[in-house]
């Protein structure tokens, strides 16, 4: 193994840890300071020394902001940090920093974090609505996206996800989140200060803007990785290093591998360094080493100077595989939460208007971890995986039961987890399916993900769907799956066959699903071009940086020409468009769509139908969803009332209901 630099590693003895003496004389002059009680004057002089006074008064009411803030969370990051890195010298540095990054945040931005830290349950309500979007894909760079931040409004979406934009090596990207500066955005794309424009327009538009930021590893043209190969051990002791294939050999007896097929192993020989180096995804992507305080440290610098310029949402990438641990699977290890913990609290010391959204792929059960508690919480948001996986499945098999278990298991999770639901999104579909209750109904594990594999494209089942397969691997039959929510839902297969009446079959089914999903708890998000029912793009297999990788599938550009047919009723996209503002619409307006609310499934008696009622403050709505392309019957059996439909404003009692093939009701209960 290499030789690692120990550089500014100094253990602490019984010596306490003192506060950083930058932040101690910020606190001591702010404690200091006395009230001024200024008379106003008629003359120029005094108005303008009561001006002055007024601005330094207010200064100091922000710096008493920090202070309050960090002397409230000082104990707690003190000892986690020094428990995980034994070193008071780094500590001390990071609190120094902290206050500079504090200082160079932006008024507006100070102001929000004041609004918020009011509210902290602000991102609870049915208000919020995402958007995820690839700059490139949807406006060419950020200017773009700052011109179309009007369809954006018109969406009736205030949450944008804007994919990866740090600067990467175009071929060897891996889709953006293979980084090689986290402090300049892609040429193509823009600039810095491109993107504080960006964010300071979608300020103004109350839409919050998400970003992804990849803290697992870096790019192999990173400065760090650069230097590290050429053998500096200060660089190299940021990473995962060995002379030889012993200790990588011992990893891979207990680490699995992420793309057994595309990228076998966890490691990769440099001939030019002469090490290995730890690669947990693709060879250009070099695993960050976060036993070394000096990696946490300037990955929090990162975090926080992209805070500063107007994030307010932080989607962490790969948060189970931070922490590297022999003998261990390298998942989810104790030290992760730490490092979660941590970050938490920085955030809540410098920017606490900004949210932490873990991408974190697993049942929802098993990431509750990862939400923390509510005495000390981690993530303030975590995507809903499975479900959304579980999703697709009852689609192709018209049985709802594996998902109704599903949502069961959210709903019963305290209510102050909020999950982030979807359709679809920028990566494949991945069949981790809950196999143990399918082996129990007689499905084994193989030939079931085959059977979704060939449903989807289209191949069994009367399936109308259309896509491609994702890292296929012929030994383990193992295969994921790409595709737009629509062309997996017939728009591709109607409009290829000009078949009229399977298109508004298409559209009803991609349209029920959306219904389903803003009736879920947590917010819903959607991809775009699902708002216009976008299909696949197969350009990308003419492209030779995109051709082996599918996923691109969908990931192809928004068609303008389509979405400036969003007005036009008689068009495939303005019937999609308009059907899913009518539910946008709804849902900001029923406060039983809040987060927070009671939600269960009900019995329907029906394989194919799914019943969710939602329950707040006196209003209760009853969402029925048919799975199914038949109509059917679902038996509920609530026997409370009359109820009416939030759709067609038909009356009805909610007992036996009739569902027509894809159909769906939202029925509210009538006082």
């Amino acid at each position: 193994m290499s030789r690692k630099s120990t550089k500014g590693k100094k253990k602490t003895t019984a010596k306490k840890v003192q506060k950083p003496a930058e932040v101690n004389a910020k606190i001591k002059e702010i404690k200091e300071t006395k009230a001024v009680e200024v008379k106003v004057q008629e003359t120029p002089v005094q108005a303008e020394k009561a001006e002055k006074t007024e601005i330094s008064e207010n200064r100091d009411k922000r710096d008493r902001a920090f202070v309050e803030r960090f002397e409230r969370h000082f104990d707690e990051l003190k000892w986690l940090y020094i428990e995980l890195y034994e070193n008071d010298s780094m500590f001390a540095e990071l609190c120094d920093n902290l206050y500079r990054f504090y200082e160079e945040r932006r008024d507006g931005l100070k102001a929000l974090d004041r609004e918020r830290e009011k509210d902290p349950s602000w991102y609870k309500s049915n208000e919020l609505l995402g958007m995820m979007l690839y700059i490139d894909n949807f406006a060419g760079n950020m200017k773009g996206v700052e011109e179309k931040l009007d369809y954006i409004e018109k969406c009736s979406v205030n949450y944008v996800h804007l994919m990866p934009f740090l600067d990467t090596v175009e071929g060897r990207s891996d889709g953006g989140y293979a980084v090689a500066d986290f402090r300049k955005v892609q040429e193509k794309l823009g600039t810095m200060e491109d993107l504080e424009s960006l964010t300071e327009s979608c300020h103004k538009k109350q839409i919050n803007v998400c970003m992804d930021f990849v803290m697992n590893h870096t790019s192999e043209d990173h400065e760090w990785a650069k230097r590290a190969r050429q053998g500096d051990g200060e660089y190299m002791s940021r990473y995962f290093f060995f002379n030889n294939d012993t200790i990588p050999n011992m990893y891979e007896r207990t680490v699995p591998q992420v793309f057994p097929a595309t990228a076998p192993g966890n490691f990769t020989w440099l001939p030019d360094a002469g090490h290995f180096v730890m690669t947990s995804f693709y060879p250009y992507q070099w695993d960050l080493n976060y036993k070394n305080p000096r990696v946490f440290n300037e990955m929090m610098y990162n975090f926080l100077f992209l805070a500063n310029k107007g994030i307010d949402i932080v989607r962490i990438d790969a948060v189970p595989y931070i922490w590297k641990e022999l003998g261990t699977q390298c998942r989810n290890l104790k030290q992760v939460h730490t490092i979660v913990r941590m970050m938490r609290i920085i955030s809540e010391i410098v920017c606490p208007g900004v949210l932490l959204l873990g991408e974190v792929v697993m049942e929802p059960e098993k990431v509750v971890p990862y939400f923390g508690t509510v005495e000390k919480p981690e993530c303030h948001m975590l995507y809903n995986v499975t479900t959304m996986a579980t999703t697709w499945h009852s689609v192709a098999t018209r049985d709802v039961g594996l998902l109704r278990k599903q949502l069961d298991i959210v709903n019963s999770l305290p209510k102050e987890y909020v999950f982030l639901n979807y359709l679809r999104c920028h990566d494949d579909i991945g069949w981790g399916l809950d196999y143990g209750t399918l082996g129990m109904e007689g499905k084994d594990e193989r030939s079931h993900k085959k059977y979704l594999n060939d449903y989807f494209q289209g191949y069994a089942g009367d399936s109308v769907s259309r896509g491609e397969l994702y890292n296929s691997d012929p030994v383990s039959g193992d295969a994921r799956f790409c595709g737009t929510t629509a062309s997996m839902c017939g728009v591709e297969k109607a409009g290829f066959e000009q078949n009229e009446d399977a298109m508004e079959r298409a559209i009803q089914f991609d349209v029920m699903l959306h219904a389903y999903m803003f009736m879920q708890s947590g917010i819903p998000v959607l991809y775009s071009g699902d708002e216009i029912a976008q299909v696949n793009d197969y350009s990308y297999k003419e492209d030779w940086k995109k051709a082996e990788d599918s996923r691109y599938i969908h990931r192809g550009k928004l068609s303008w020409e389509n979405a400036a047919k969003i007005d036009d009723p008689d068009t495939v996209e303005g019937k999609m468009f308009q059907r899913l503002s009518q539910l946008e619409k709804i849902r900001k307006e029923e406060k039983a769509f809040v987060s927070y609310a009671d939600a269960w499934t009900m019995d329907t008696w029906d394989e194919s139908t799914l019943a969710i009622g939602r329950y707040y403050d006196g209003d209760k709505i009853i969402g029925v969803f048919n799975f199914s392309e038949y109509d059917r019957m679902a038996w509920i059996n609530e026997d409370d009332g009359l109820y009416e439909d939030l759709i067609t404003g038909q009356k009805m009692q909610a007992v036996g209901v009739k569902v027509p093939a894809h159909g769906f009701y939202y029925l509210k209960k009538v006082e």
